[in-house]
């Protein structure tokens, strides 16, 4: 495939996610939606991103891993604090990585 085909291929699945995505918005503008689908759905973020990092911290090569020497779970914890205490995104993030090397450092 030439240059020119995998750029149109990355402008076209982009704007098909861009409109996909831009139709929701526009559609709970116009729409009347239940005050209980919107408390609701302020959940639903947390939900993913719960369902996408769990596993990471605590599967490794297809084993639950729960020990109290698990570097990823207790970064993981180490962010989770830091997310609480600051509820700034960027120091969640340094904090918990900071976190993950110097254990992954002690802990091997």
């Amino acid at each position: 495939m030439s240059a020119f085909g995998v750029w149109s291929a990355i402008l076209v699945i982009g704007s098909v996610t861009f409109a996909y995505r831009l139709s929701f918005i526009v559609l709970f503008e116009r729409l009347s939606v239940p005050d209980w689908l919107r408390r609701g759905l302020r959940f639903v973020p947390i939900a993913a991103l719960s369902a996408i990092i769990l596993p990471e911290l605590v599967v490794r090569a297809g084993v639950l891993n729960l020990s109290p020497l698990n570097p990823r779970l207790l970064a993981g914890l180490v962010a989770m604090a830091v997310a609480v205490k600051t509820r700034n995104v960027l120091a969640t993030i340094i904090g918990g990585m900071l976190a993950l090397w110097l254990l992954q450092a002690l802990l091997g």
